[in-house]
């Protein structure tokens, strides 16, 4: 095992935008999964992951879920770690990959999972139309967010790379 490398002995180290995007996108992913895991499943009750069965295999597919969310933190967090270790963190897109990580979960399970795939839906026993509207809406300004702060950084990065 090697011993540990200190920033200021690593050569030429550079930042890494688009690794900094990629792992701090997995985080946000994982992020928003543990929100809707532990707010709207546990906390509210108000679906599982998987309620197209028993609520045994309900609270299963819950579990799974919560694995996976809890494997991306760690395999984020380590990535992360690493990206500082080795001073290649490039924060800006780091922030954009966060908030694009956030949008893209919620979209995806807001359109996928709850109308395509008919996995769960948000609620039961209402109407769910505001409450996928808000769903779906938090969702793409999550996004929009993450990608007007990916743009800022690009251009910020050009132009530090051009002067």
């Amino acid at each position: 095992m090697s011993a540990p490398v200190h920033p200021s002995e690593v050569p030429g180290a550079r930042p890494e935008p688009r690794r900094s995007m990629v792992v701090c996108g997995v985080i946000g992913a994982a992020v928003m999964a543990a929100v809707d895991e532990i707010v709207f499943h546990q906390i509210l009750g108000w679906h599982h992951f998987y309620d197209r069965s028993t609520s045994g295999v309900g609270l299963l597919s819950d579990g799974l879920l919560h694995t996976a969310e809890l494997l991306a933190l760690v395999v984020g967090f380590f990535l992360f770690a690493d990206l500082r270790r080795r001073r290649a963190l490039a924060a800006a897109h780091a922030r954009a990959g966060f908030f694009l990580g956030l949008g893209v979960f919620q979209l995806y399970d807001g359109i996928v999972d709850h109308k395509l795939l008919r996995l769960h839906q948000i609620r039961y026993g209402v109407d769910v139309t505001p409450y996928d509207w808000a769903w779906n809406l938090a969702g793409l300004v999550l996004l929009l967010i993450g990608v007007g702060l990916a743009v800022r950084a690009a251009r910020h990065g050009r132009a530090s790379t051009a002067s």
